[in-house]
């Protein structure tokens, strides 16, 4: 029953084929030749047809390969959102923050937010926040017959004198500005009342008048005065109307900021003033002085008359007031914080902030000023009138040079680092900056080995100021130890400097001359210089620093050592150029024209032998180094030697200061390069010679066969160094760079109330101890 019930394939195949019954032979022949085909296939080849193609097999091949490339397109995207790697210069220490400690919080933060904090004016006044609502002062100057807007501290516009008389660092200021013939007298007060916003209010007062025997009438009969508010947050400034009458109504501009609130700008004076303005919008605030000179520039063109459009653009965050008034007059302007709330009482802040309550107020900050200079220096029984007032200068200007920067360093990249961009440089991370500067006019910015000596005067003003400065550098740390020596930050400090020196290199230092205040600090403590709270915020300071102070170190035991253990050597030459006489880094050569055909004649540097260990040849202020720290016992014949060096007027003794290169020397005087003169080859530095007084009143306080001897030496160097700069501060109103070793007249940047203020601790007596 089974086999009659199924089909033979043979019966399948011919039903199929042939339905109604045909050649059965040809059938079986066919299905013959197919079941051979897939034996072959089976022997020979895949089963599966698909692959027996061999264009297929090409684009199986491309698959697989084009599977591995979007697994590596999707690696490479995943990583490249992630953080890349930052080079090591540019990578912060990983270390608490000095200023993130409770101390430099809440009140002191606020107290020390409004200042003159933009030492590259004139006056400046801007708050301690990356963002600020700036305030500046211009004015129309004559040079050679000529006028010229004065905005920026320059050299070229040869001003008689500046700078600050008085400065208390944190809440007062007078300035006295001569401009041939015309003064300025500018004073700065800040005040914290009930109804203040954030950081409270400041007013300053304008004071014009002029030498009738050196003003040429010719040039008018008054002076033009450029007020100016700029918000670098970008936020609007609104004007109060469009005629300003300063009888009707004082107020000039209002806004609003997260910081302060809602703040008002009001002017008043008794004289008889004439006032325009202008508004600009802008994110550049380093060229401020070029909208009001292109905006004068359209009015003398248009009208004929040297005074500002009176227009403003829509939302502007620059305003400018022109002030015009005959000579003499006075104005006192005034910024208010926190004026929106019920209780701001307005019109009580602008009434002491102005008149005769700011000049009471005024004359109270300068008697507090002199009190306390006093109290801390101690110079009326040790030097004359006259030099009292050089040594206030000198505090004033140094403490008024104290300026706010932010931004970020350029740092170069070492050869050695492979980046995968080729790049040279990179930017460190922003950060902020509050330091004293050495000098307004060309170096308005911060310098890691000047800050040392500033500080070993600021300290003893006031111990928190100097905590925060320090702090704040020490902050600027890198992961291996380093710091940026020179601190330009932001666009208005970048303006200032040529673009080949902005760069800093990771492989160049700076004497660590902050340890020379921070030892000074720690021996107030051992001796009870300070109060309980003082000695607590320092301990607590110290602590927080230490591992920043340790990285330092090691960074310059590591990075700047020599061949010869505990020595070091220059890093940052070029040792392969044959235009210096003495290699430096980072500067720059460019043909200069000679007037005549014939080719400029050079001086080539020629190395006549290899470079070996042995003694310098060479006395300077190098020399001294044993002497100034005074690791020499006070018995030993090795600071008789010392001494006599230092005395010796063949090698480095003047009747103005010790010379920084004896006269013996191959390289005294001899200019580096055309271009680079004698810089520390001759010419006396008041750092330096500030050591060397330490040092010199210590071995002449020990007793020893030279005690007597250090004690004369160190009396008349005193003396000379006092006399001549208060000399030169007489005849020509500044504080200098350094002292010409022949005649002693001051040389190069002024004023320079950076290390060259030392002075007034000269004076004092008070040194550095060891």
């Amino acid at each position: 029953m089974t086999g009659s019930g199924r089909r033979t394939t043979r019966s399948r195949a011919r039903s199929s084929a042939d339905p109604d019954g045909g050649d059965d032979d040809a059938s079986l022949r066919e299905a013959k030749l197919k079941l051979k085909r897939r034996r072959e296939r089976s022997k020979y080849g895949s089963t599966i047809p698909l692959f027996n193609n061999p264009n297929l097999k090409v684009v199986l091949l491309i698959t697989v390969v084009a599977f591995f490339v979007i697994l590596f397109l999707i690696f490479h995207l995943v990583n490249s959102t992630a953080e890349p790697e930052l080079p090591r210069a540019v990578t912060p220490l990983p270390a608490p923050k000095i200023m993130d400690l409770p101390q430099f919080q809440g009140e002191h933060r606020e107290s020390l937010y409004w200042g003159t904090y933009r030492p590259h004016l004139y006056l400046g006044i801007r708050a301690r926040t990356s963002q600020s609502l700036m305030a500046g002062l211009m004015w129309i100057g004559v040079k050679d017959g000529r006028y010229h807007l004065r905005h920026v501290c320059k050299d070229e516009d040869d001003l008689g004198t500046y700078g600050w008389t008085k400065h208390d660092g944190r809440e007062f200021g007078h300035q006295l500005l001569a401009d041939h013939g015309m003064t300025l007298a500018t004073e700065f007060l800040k005040s914290k009342v009930g109804g203040s916003g954030y950081g409270g209010d400041w007013a300053v007062r304008i004071s014009v008048h002029i030498n009738k025997s050196e003003w040429n009438e010719e040039f008018g009969k008054g002076a033009q005065l450029f007020f100016y508010l700029a918000d670098e947050g970008g936020n609007v400034l609104d004007l109060s109307r469009e005629k300003l009458n300063i009888h009707e109504d004082s107020l000039l501009a209002s806004g609003s900021r997260l910081d302060i609130g809602n703040w008002q700008l009001h002017l008043k004076s008794t004289d008889d003033l004439e006032l325009h303005y202008s508004g600009f919008r802008t994110p550049h605030f380093h060229n401020l002085s070029d909208l009001v000179e292109e905006n004068l520039a359209s009015q003398i063109r248009n009208h004929a008359r040297l005074q500002l459009s009176d227009s403003s653009v829509d939302s502007p965050n620059v305003l400018v007031f022109q002030i015009i008034g005959g000579f003499p007059f006075t104005t006192d302007i005034a910024l208010l914080s926190g004026t929106g709330s019920e209780s701001s009482r307005v019109d009580e802040r602008v009434s002491q902030l102005t008149g005769t309550s700011l000049t009471s107020q005024l004359n109270d900050k300068k008697q507090a000023f002199d009190k306390k200079f006093e109290d801390v220096f101690s110079l009326a029984e040790k030097v004359d009138s006259e030099s009292i007032s050089v040594g206030k200068a000198a505090v004033g200007n140094l403490l008024g040079g104290i300026g706010y920067f932010y931004g970020q360093s350029v740092i170069a990249i070492p050869r050695t680092l492979d980046l995968k961009e080729h790049v040279k440089y990179v930017s460190y991370w922003p950060a902020e900056l509050y330091t004293a500067v050495p000098g307004r006019s060309s170096f308005p910015r911060g310098f890691l080995w000047d800050e040392g000596f500033h500080q070993l005067l600021i300290w003893r003003w006031d111990i928190h100021i100097s905590l925060d400065i320090i702090g704040h550098w020490l902050d600027l740390m890198n992961v291996d130890g380093w710091i940026p020596r020179e601190q330009i930050l932001g666009a208005e400090a970048r303006s200032r400097v040529p673009e080949e020196f902005v760069p800093q290199h990771p492989t160049n230092g700076n004497p660590p001359t902050l340890f020379l205040a921070l030892n000074d600090i720690v021996n107030g403590l051992k001796t009870n210089k300070f109060n309980s709270k003082d000695r607590s915020d320092i301990s607590l300071f110290l602590e927080r620093a230490f591992v920043r102070l340790e990285a330092w170190f090691q960074w310059f035991n590591t990075t700047q050592s020599g061949n010869q253990m505990g020595s070091y050597y220059w890093h940052g030459r070029d040792n392969k150029t044959i235009r210096e006489l003495n290699p430096k880094v980072q500067l720059k050569w460019k043909e200069v024209a000679v007037g005549h055909n014939q080719a400029a004649r050079e001086l080539v540097r020629e190395v006549l032998e290899r470079p070996k260990l042995r003694f310098v040849p060479h006395i300077g202020y190098v020399s001294l180094f044993p002497l100034m720290t005074r690791i020499i016992p006070s018995g030993s014949w090795i600071l008789e030697k010392q001494l006599e060096l230092i005395s010796n007027r063949s090698l480095l003794w003047t009747d103005y200061g010790l010379r920084s290169l004896a006269k013996t020397s191959s390289m005294y005087m001899k200019r580096n390069t055309e271009h680079d003169a004698p810089y520390w080859r001759g010419t006396i530095w008041i750092n330096m010679n500030y050591r060397i007084l330490s040092a010199l009143h210590h071995y002449s306080k020990e007793n020893g066969p030279y005690q007597d001897r250090a004690k004369a030496i160190y009396e008349e160097l005193r003396s000379n160094l006092i006399r001549n700069i208060v000399r030169n501060y007489r005849q020509s109103g500044y504080l200098w760079e350094q002292y010409d070793q022949v005649k002693g007249k001051g040389k190069g940047v002024h004023p320079f109330t950076g290390w060259t203020s030392l002075v007034t601790l000269i004076m004092a007596e008070a040194y550095e101890k060891i």
